[in-house]
C-alpha cells in the first residue's frame, strides 16, 4: 500500500485562522488518496502530486499560521497527461472520488463542502490540454469555497507552482501593460490583482534581477504592510494598483522567467501555445533555484512547528 502523507488533526488556530502548512499537508494527503481510490475503484494506476495553489503560504507566519484571513481554499493538481483520465467518462469518476475524498476530509475541520462544479478550462492554459477546475463551496461559511486546479501533464508540486507563474503573469498583464491603458475595474477585482502581484514577487524573488528587486523592494513591502492592515478603503486600493501599474512591476516579472525558456525556443507571452509537452516543464536553471526555495519554506513551516511541540508543556 501506497504510503499516504499523514492528515493534520487541526487546520485552524484558536482565533480561526488557517494554518496553511497543515492546509498544504491536506491537499497533498487529498491527492494521495484519490491516486490510491482509483487503484481500489477503477483498477487503474495514475500518479497524482498536489498541494497549495495562491502563493498565501509564502507571507505566513513562522509557523505557518495564515497572517490573514484566508477563506478561498485553492488546490493545484498534476495529473498524467497520457493514460485512463484521457477517457472521458473516466475522467467523471474521477472527479467525482475526488470531490468526494474533499468533502469527506474537510468535513472534519468543519467545513462543508456542496454543490461542485467541474470542467471550466482556465485562461492562458495550453489550447489542446487546458487546465480544468472544480468548485465547491462551504455551507458552513467556515471558508467561501474550495477550488481545485487539474494540470496535464505529470510534475512536481514546485514544478507546476513555477510553470502557472508564467500564466498568472499574462493574466495580471492584462490590466498592468504600459501599452494599454486600464480600464476602470471594481476594489474586489483590484485586491485579487494585488494579490497576484505579491504572490508572483514572493515566487520568484530568487532569481528576479538584482536591480528588478531593489526597484521592487519597497514598492512590495508597502502594498504586502497594507494587505496585513486590512485594504478596504477604495482610494487606498486604487492608490497601491497605480503605483505597481506605474513601476512597471510585471516587466520585471516577465524578465525573470522569459529568459529562462526563451533558451528552449519558449516565449512565455504564448505559453498557450506551446507543444503539450511542456505543460508543467520548468528549465533546469530555474528548477535548481526555486523548486527547493518553494520546498524549504514548508520545511521551515514543519521544523518551526515540531520545536513548538517539543517546547510546549506536556500535559
Amino acid at each position: 500500500m501506497r504510503q499516504i502523507t499523514k492528515l493534520p488533526e487541526h487546520l485552524f488556530s484558536d482565533d480561526g485562522r488557517i494554518n496553511l502548512y497543515y492546509l498544504h499537508e491536506t491537499f497533498k494527503a487529498i491527492t494521495e488518496i484519490v491516486s490510491l481510490r482509483l487503484k481500489q475503484n477503477l483498477q487503474i494506476d495514475v500518479p497524482l502530486s498536489g498541494g497549495i495553489w495562491g502563493g498565501s503560504y509564502l507571507i505566513a507566519n513562522e509557523n505557518g499560521k495564515a497572517r490573514t484571513n484566508v477563506v478561498r481554499l485553492y488546490n493545484i493538481i498534476s495529473m498524467p497527461q497520457k493514460g485512463p483520465l484521457e477517457d472521458g467518462p473516466i475522467f467523471e469518476q474521477f472527479m467525482e472520488i475526488y470531490h468526494q475524498t474533499a468533502r469527506s476530509v474537510f468535513k472534519t475541520h468543519g467545513v462543508n463542502l456542496t454543490e461542485p462544479k467541474w470542467g471550466e478550462p482556465i485562461p492562458y492554459t495550453n489550447k489542446v490540454k487546458p487546465t480544468t477546475t472544480l468548485q465547491m463551496w462551504d455551507t458552513n461559511q467556515r471558508v467561501k469555497f474550495h477550488r481545485a486546479f487539474f494540470v496535464w501533464n505529470s510534475a512536481s508540486w514546485e514544478e507546476s507552482i513555477v510553470y502557472d507563474t508564467v500564466r498568472n503573469i499574462k493574466v495580471i498583464k492584462e490590466l498592468l501593460d504600459l501599452n494599454q491603458r486600464p480600464g476602470r475595474k471594481k476594489s474586489d477585482e483590484l485586491i485579487f490583482l494585488l494579490q497576484d502581484v505579491l504572490i508572483t514577487y514572493f515566487t520568484l524573488r530568487p532569481v528576479l534581477t538584482p536591480d528588478f528587486a531593489e526597484h521592487a523592494e519597497p514598492i512590495i513591502k508597502e502594498l504586502f504592510d497594507h494587505f496585513l492592515a486590512g485594504m478596504h478603503d477604495e482610494e487606498l486600493i486604487e492608490e497601491q494598483f497605480n503605483r505597481v501599474y506605474s513601476n512597471a512591476l510585471i516587466y520585471g516579472y516577465e524578465e525573470a522567467l522569459g529568459s529562462h525558456y526563451k533558451r528552449d525556443g519558449l516565449d512565455i507571452q504564448q505559453v498557450e501555445n506551446w507543444p503539450v509537452e511542456k505543460i508543467n516543464w520548468v528549465p533546469q536553471e530555474l528548477r535548481e533555484t526555486l523548486c527547493p526555495y518553494l520546498k524549504n519554506t514548508f520545511l521551515k513551516y514543519k521544523n518551526n512547528l515540531e520545536k513548538e511541540k517539543a517546547d510546549s508543556p506536556q500535559t
